[in-house]
């Protein structure tokens, strides 16, 4: 019996074991019905204007210039005399004129202090007077025999210390009266408040610095070159620059080379003078401080070169994506020289000429990569590129 209920059970086990098998079997093959065909990989499309075919243009050589704009003219008022700031209403951004008051120093104490000069003067032309009377009487007595030398020379003595004491008193009711007129702060040269840096009612020292003015007329660029570049700079050089965020161009002017490099970097500082005449549409946005770069123009030469944004750098060597045969070929290159052509950032690759160049908005493309033209008229379409195959229709 014990036999019979063992056998029972191995046989109902291997019934369940193959049915198992047999789901699991027919869920497999039910699954690889519905599963897509994978496509093939499609391949990349591209416009006529992705493209560019290397030939030999005239390109704008240059060197690439960056720094900040400083203007040629700035001030800062700062207190000749101690005492409480009053007055002082002008903000960030106000504009002011050569020569206006600004605010005022408390002029009580400096005022008391040329009173007191003045009357210590008007003590010492008194004294004065005594002594050249003295004088005048004893120099008469001396001629009538009545005083010997002696007391004379006294008496030139006193007159001539009388003088002295007087233009000391007269020095200093002029300090004095110095020192109350520096109570009154005036604007040293026609501009704009780029800073307030001291408030109404605050007691300020000697030279405290209270307000910073700024002539955003004349503004130069300051840009640090280096040494092997700066032996290409010539006085009256042309630059085009763009500042930081704005689509204006600027002409420069290079005005001034410092004679001396500086110690830690070794580079030359240049500075261009910003032509107001051409940059009439960006003389609103000119401010201290604004960061620009661009190109110094140093001559024009016949090159074969690609935009600077097609030059990729994410390998060990710089290279460019080019297409032949219907492929994308990463082409390794040496970068040469820089300039600009027709408003472009270029630069010179050893490339032979008629090549064609993907150009840099395309992004990175992977080597090998099939490739086709699309919405391309016959005339656009690269010579040197093959068309597309068309499609192969299907069988009826």
């Amino acid at each position: 019996m014990k036999r019979k209920s063992v056998l029972i059970w191995g046989l109902a086990a291997l019934v369940l074991l193959a049915l198992i098998l047999a789901g699991t079997r027919a869920w497999q093959k039910r699954k690889q019905q519905a599963a897509p065909v994978a496509a093939a990989p499609a391949a990349a499309e591209l416009a006529a204007t992705d493209v560019m075919t290397l030939q030999p243009q005239a390109m704008n050589l240059g060197l690439n210039l960056s720094g900040t704009l400083k203007a040629v003219n700035t001030a800062v008022v700062k207190a000749r005399v101690a005492g409480e700031l009053q007055g002082l209403s002008v903000r960030e951004g106000d504009t002011v004129q050569a020569g206006q008051v600004l605010a005022q120093i408390e002029p009580a104490d400096y005022r008391a202090r040329l009173q007191q000069a003045q009357q210590q003067a008007e003590a010492a032309r008194a004294q004065l007077d005594i002594a050249q009377r003295q004088f005048d009487n004893n120099r008469a007595l001396v001629a009538q025999n009545f005083i010997s030398r002696t007391a004379l020379d006294t008496s030139q003595a006193n007159l001539e210390g009388a003088q002295a004491n007087h233009r000391a008193a007269l020095a200093a009711a002029d300090v004095a009266r110095k020192a109350l007129d520096d109570t009154t702060l005036h604007s040293p040269i026609a501009g704009m408040v780029s800073q307030r840096l001291a408030q109404p009612g605050e007691r300020l020292s000697v030279d405290a610095r209270i307000l910073e003015i700024v002539d955003t007329r004349r503004m130069e660029l300051e840009a640090s070159v280096g040494a092997a570049e700066s032996l290409q700079l010539r006085i009256g050089q042309l630059a085009q620059l763009r500042l930081e965020g704005s689509t204006n161009n600027l002409t420069a002017r290079l005005v001034r080379i410092n004679p001396s490099a500086q110690a830690a970097s070794r580079s030359v500082m240049a500075y261009f003078s910003i032509d107001p005449a051409k940059t009439a549409g960006a003389s609103g946005v000119l401010r201290q401080g604004l960061f620009a770069q661009g190109t110094l123009g140093t001559g024009s030469r016949q090159v074969l070169a690609v935009p600077v944004s097609a030059l990729r750098v994410d390998k060990a060597q710089p290279y460019v994506q080019t297409v032949s045969d219907g492929r994308v070929l990463h082409q390794s290159v040496t970068p040469g020289e820089r300039g600009v052509v027709a408003g472009e950032d270029m630069v010179a690759v050893d490339l032979p000429a008629g090549t064609q160049v993907l150009r840099g908005s395309v992004g990175a493309l992977r080597d090998g990569l099939a490739v086709r033209f699309t919405q391309l008229a016959p005339a656009a379409l690269p010579a040197a590129l093959p068309t597309a195959a068309p499609l192969a229709k299907p069988a009826p």
